[in-house]
């Protein structure tokens, strides 16, 4: 009887502890303000280079058994490096190739992925509260990413658009999948980082012009290394292992909109009619979506 309680206080750790990279992802578009003319990809090799050399000190400092957290079978690396450096590749290819406004958009169908896929997993059953809270979530975003404007989805843009769906699609993958690796160490996201930041390097030797950074933007790539595009996916990687996953697609849509107040913040957007009804609607998704958390008794009894 008293292993029920425990097992509902783990999973409830292991999700909030997954909601802090939600909270970390809405500081990236903020600091990437900051980044200058630095492009894509070379910001993607820099910080995922960060977060592999701050993995590999832990190790050190610590004393852990390196080989033990990088030696893992062909599956699990293409998994991890398939999910982080593939759904940047594809985000950057969208934006190259779509509008922004539609590309973010369809970009933002992760989490709804995030909540779908999850009912293809052992033990997890999909109900309508956390399809309906995943939506309401998408909804919030629709009307953060347009203003309130209208949408113009056109034909020559088609490629954009495929790439924007396969960045969502990537990511929402990535994130169940790894419910499927739960004996593979969480340190082993720091080798991920590695390869990502290599192949993300490659990228921008072959597409883009390199730009040395400023000492200002050097402490910005630190601080995105270190945090959005370090930490983040760690304890992202406990959460989606050990969490809730459906609530935590549902608060991930938190992040379009924790990032638009940070830039209101930081004087960088301005706030709107459209955000305070996209704030309803992404707050009152995710609660949808999480009440397996805050409604457990009612559940149990459903």
């Amino acid at each position: 009887m008293a292993s029920a309680p425990s097992a509902a206080a783990s999973t409830s750790r292991a999700t909030a502890i997954g909601a802090v990279a939600i909270l970390l992802w809405a500081s990236l578009a903020l600091l990437a303000t900051w980044t200058g003319s630095i492009p894509p990809f070379e910001i993607v090799a820099i910080t995922f280079g960060i977060a592999f050399v701050l993995s590999l000190g832990k190790w050190l400092l610590l004393r852990e058994g390196i080989a033990g957290h990088l030696r893992q079978r062909p599956g699990v690396w293409l998994i991890g490096v398939g999910g982080l450096f593939g759904y940047h590749f594809f985000y950057f290819m969208a934006l190259k190739t779509a509008p922004p406004v539609e590309a973010n958009l369809i970009n933002y169908l992760w989490p709804l992925c995030i909540v779908l896929f999850s009912a293809l997993l052992p033990g997890e059953r999909l109900r309508w509260w956390h399809t309906a809270g995943a939506v309401l979530g998408l909804c919030g975003s629709l009307l953060l990413v347009t203003g309130g404007g209208s949408l113009a989805f056109r034909v020559e843009y088609a490629v954009g658009y495929a790439s924007a769906f396969a960045c969502a699609v990537t990511w929402g993958a990535y994130s169940v999948l790894s419910r499927r690796l739960g004996s593979v160490p969480t340190d082993t996201v720091g080798g991920f980082c590695g390869a990502t930041a290599v192949l993300a390097a490659l990228c921008h030797l072959a597409f883009e012009r390199t730009v040395v950074p400023s000492p200002t933007e050097w402490g910005i790539l630190l601080l995105m290394g270190a945090g959005p595009v370090g930490l983040a996916f760690f304890v992202w990687d406990v959460g989606m292992k050990r969490g809730n996953i459906k609530a935590l697609g549902g608060l991930s849509y938190a992040t379009p909109l924790l990032s638009t107040l940070l830039l209101i913040l930081a004087g960088r957007a301005r706030p709107s009619f459209e955000l305070a009804v996209a704030c309803l609607f992404i707050v009152g998704g995710a609660a949808l979506a999480s009440r397996d958390l805050w409604a457990r008794k009612a559940l149990a009894a459903s």
